[in-house]
């Protein structure tokens, strides 16, 4: 018997077997499992046998995993009929989801999994976005970033994402993309087999790109032959100088800046959600100094140069 199974079977909270068809997966939604951890659970499963024990909650009369999505479905692939597994005491629907973070504090969620967290505790559970904060031990901004990040997440990215088709990174990448060119860059992707960095690069030749020009860039991407469909400088292309970026970077700034202040005055932070206004509140303020120290340096380098 190995030290770890030893382990297991010595922790003072009580473990026994539960059968495979017994257990719940609502939470399943919230957490990834790609195909190379399942393979290498599925390995260890057989060769070692079960190493550490499923964490189970009890919802509404049944047992719902918390911790051992990867082993539940390595069983099930192994043609096994039951697992160890311990259930904590006095955990509950949300108090389930909210120890989430913990449980998989080893390896960590992956932001794409903390967007899944906050966007099912705002919406499903309805606590407000300071309470998540609270009970997460997070400030304010972090849980607003994540239900952004997936809010302007498109759904079918998201769905590529839970099949295994798109990287979580890679995802995050296209969530940059106005949601009208998520999905098409997200065929790009998939189909040419990009890595994080590749994506990484095709976002921002979409962003440097007119917005009327962006789809007809990314049909350009995917009609392309694979060995030239990766982004980046193409060989009758100029690189770049610094000049080039700056120029890039000013032009944004300029886009960006009247696009949010048409919509700061087009309505005011009074007619939004309590939660949401106080969120965004917070965060221009910290704008401010930014914009403040950047009005700073344009002064100090454009005068350089005139003198």
């Amino acid at each position: 018997m190995s030290s770890e199974t030893s382990r297991v079977q010595a922790t003072p909270r009580r473990t026994r077997q539960v059968a495979l068809r017994d257990l719940g997966e609502r939470l399943s939604s919230l957490r990834l499992c790609d195909d190379k951890a399942l393979a290498a659970m599925r390995a260890s499963l057989e060769r070692h046998g079960q190493l550490s024990a499923l964490t189970l909650f009890e919802q509404e009369g049944r047992l719902e995993i918390l911790d051992g999505f990867k082993r539940l479905r390595a069983a099930r692939a192994l043609g096994l009929s039951s697992l160890a597994a311990h259930v904590e005491p006095g955990v509950r629907g949300v108090e389930a989801k909210l120890r989430l973070p913990e449980v998989h504090s080893g390896r960590g969620l992956s932001e794409l999994e903390e967007a899944w967290l906050v966007q099912s505790l705002y919406r499903e559970d309805e606590l407000t976005q300071p309470e998540i904060a609270r009970r997460l031990s997070r400030h304010k901004s972090w849980v607003w970033r994540r239900l952004m990040l997936v809010e302007s997440l498109e759904p079918e990215v998201q769905a590529q994402v839970r099949l295994g088709l798109l990287a979580p990174r890679s995802a995050v990448a296209v969530g940059r993309l106005p949601r009208g060119n998520q999905q098409a860059a997200s065929q790009v992707v998939t189909r040419r087999g990009l890595t994080v960095r590749q994506t990484d690069l095709l976002v921002a030749e979409v962003l440097e790109a007119a917005a009327e020009e962006r789809a007809a860039l990314l049909k350009r991407h995917l009609e392309r032959p694979v060995s030239a469909a990766q982004p980046g400088p193409r060989p009758s292309r100029q690189r770049r100088d610094e000049a080039d970026w700056m120029s890039a970077d000013v032009l944004r700034m300029h886009e960006i800046s009247a696009r949010l202040s048409a919509r700061l005055l087009a309505r005011p932070l009074s007619s939004l959600a309590p939660a949401a206004a106080e969120l965004l509140t917070d965060a221009l303020r910290r704008l401010s100094p930014v914009l403040r120290s950047l009005d700073e340096v344009i002064l100090r380098v454009t005068k350089d140069d005139g003198e």
